[in-house]
C-alpha cells in the first residue's frame, strides 16, 4: 500500500499542473492611426509606485494643430495634473497637485502622453500595446496600466491648447 502511494505521489509531481497557458504579450509600438487627429479621449489607469496602486482618470483633447492637453483626475474628480504638449514637443505644466510634483509631471506624465498619443514625438517609449485600447508603460519608478474607455472624434476648441494659466515651457 505504501509503495502504491509513493508511486502515485511521484507520478503527480512528474505530471505537473494542468493550467491554461496565457498567450504571450505582443509588444507593438503605438500607431498614429489608433487615435484620430482631432478627438476627445477618455482613459482610465492604474499607477503602481513602490507596490502601492492608484486609480486615475485622464481626459485628453487631441488636436492636429494644437497638440495634446491632458487633465488627470482622481476618482472623486479632483484634478491632479493638467499638462499641455504642443505639436513641437514643448511641455507646459498648467497644474500639478500632490502626490505629483511639477517636475515629475513634466518628465514622466508628458513623456507617457507623447508615447501613447503622439507616435514619433518621444524617443524613450517603454510602452507595450496589449490591444488597441490597452497599454502598459513600465519605467524604473512606476508602472502604468492604461485603458482607453472612449474616443470622440471631432474638432477641439483652440482655447484648450493655449498655455493660459501660467504654465512654463
Amino acid at each position: 500500500m505504501r509503495r502504491n502511494f509513493s508511486i502515485f505521489l511521484l507520478a503527480s509531481f512528474l505530471a505537473g499542473c494542468a493550467t491554461k497557458e496565457l498567450p504571450p504579450t505582443v509588444n507593438l509600438p503605438p500607431s498614429p492611426k489608433l487615435f484620430p487627429a482631432d478627438a476627445l479621449i477618455t482613459q482610465r489607469g492604474v499607477l503602481t509606485v513602490r507596490g502601492r496602486q492608484f486609480t486615475l482618470n485622464g481626459y485628453i483633447a487631441k488636436s492636429a494643430t494644437g497638440g495634446l492637453r491632458l487633465i488627470m483626475t482622481e476618482n472623486f474628480g479632483g484634478v491632479l495634473a493638467d499638462v499641455l504638449v504642443k505639436p513641437d514637443g514643448r511641455v507646459f505644466v498648467l497644474q500639478a497637485k500632490p502626490p505629483f510634483r511639477e517636475a515629475w509631471v513634466e518628465r514622466f506624465i508628458a513623456a507617457d502622453l507623447k508615447c501613447v498619443l503622439a507616435a514619433g514625438m518621444e524617443t524613450d517609449c517603454p510602452v507595450r500595446m496589449l490591444s488597441p485600447t490597452h497599454f502598459v508603460i513600465t519605467r524604473r519608478q512606476y508602472e502604468l496600466d492604461l485603458r482607453t474607455v472612449e474616443v470622440k472624434p471631432g474638432f477641439q476648441p483652440t482655447e484648450m491648447f493655449a498655455p493660459a494659466r501660467g504654465g512654463k515651457p
